[in-house]
């Protein structure tokens, strides 16, 4: 096990990219010491601290098919676009379950990373056991609009990537002189300002939360300016970055098997691609 924090960034469905370079990092025994998942990023930290090499690619592909997965009639009965019995309960528990027995065994430290919608700040909540910390990683994975809000303890959540989408900084913090990211954004992306409309519903939607409005007007500023510092340190040397190497055509939300398929397939390749330079930096 390296004494390195691995941040994983979300993006919806392009999180399979985030699969594909897990299951290459698996097949290489390569472990560390602290895991940050956001939002797509919890889930798949799931499938691979468990070491179930497949897992996370099978999750994302095998249901798009069913109502009970994901839909527009999931979303007008419960709140949720992602209907939580079947991704939270029935596919973990059941369906395709997760190994907790492995992920409970893991020395390091998984953190699903959450926002407050109190405070408009994101809270970094360990995941010890896949079972009984499953909201924590439900929470991490509710966006906003399109998710009901996870009370963890009283407290009010929604995804991470509202507050902290890259968490490089908190991994830092903690100590870790040696940080992996895997991102699903191409180099050269820039997030672009939220659209005026899209901030209007979600200032009456969470009228009893004006810092999520306040959050989502000023997310652009601040994930443009984490990825600045993640493209200075990078190139100093002090952080080793894996994104897709070109840009891909899988939505956020997407039904294509194949196309998801072939970014899972980009993920594993471009990190095989890498993992001499990954092993030198690690190692140094």
């Amino acid at each position: 096990m390296y004494q390195a924090g691995l941040v994983l960034e979300g993006g919806g469905m392009k999180g399979v990219y985030t699969a594909g370079v897990l299951d290459l990092f698996l097949d290489k025994n390569l472990e560390f010491s602290s895991v940050y998942g956001v939002s797509a990023g919890a889930c798949n930290m799931c499938s691979y601290i468990s070491k179930q090499r497949g897992r996370a690619l099978d999750v994302n592909i095998d249901y798009l098919d069913s109502k009970r997965y994901c839909s527009v009639e999931s979303m007008l009965l419960s709140g949720d676009l992602f209907n939580v019995n079947t991704c939270y309960n029935l596919i973990p528990n059941y369906l395709n379950p997760i190994d907790n027995e492995t992920f409970m065994a893991y020395e390091g430290k998984a953190y699903a990373v959450v926002t407050n919608l109190i405070t408009g700040r994101p809270e970094y909540l360990r995941v010890r056991d896949s079972v009984k910390d499953i909201d924590k990683v439900r929470a991490s994975s509710s966006l906003p609009l399109v998710s009901r809000t996870v009370r963890i303890n009283g407290r009010p959540y929604l995804d991470g990537g509202l507050s902290d989408s890259i968490p490089i900084h908190k991994s830092i913090r903690d100590g870790n002189r040696k940080n992996v990211i895997i991102m699903t954004k191409e180099t050269g992306y820039r997030r672009k300002q939220i659209d005026s409309g899209q901030l209007a519903l979600i200032k009456v939607r969470y009228a009893k939360y004006p810092r999520v409005a306040q959050i989502m007007a000023e997310r652009h500023i601040m994930y443009n300016e984490c990825l600045d510092f993640i493209e200075r340190k990078e190139k100093e040397g002090e952080i080793f970055v894996i994104r897709p190497q070109h840009p891909n055509d899988v939505r956020r939300i997407e039904r294509d098997k194949a196309r998801m398929k072939a970014l899972y397939d980009q993920g594993y390749e471009e990190a095989e691609a890498l993992y001499e330079n990954l092993m030198q930096y690690l190692n140094n």
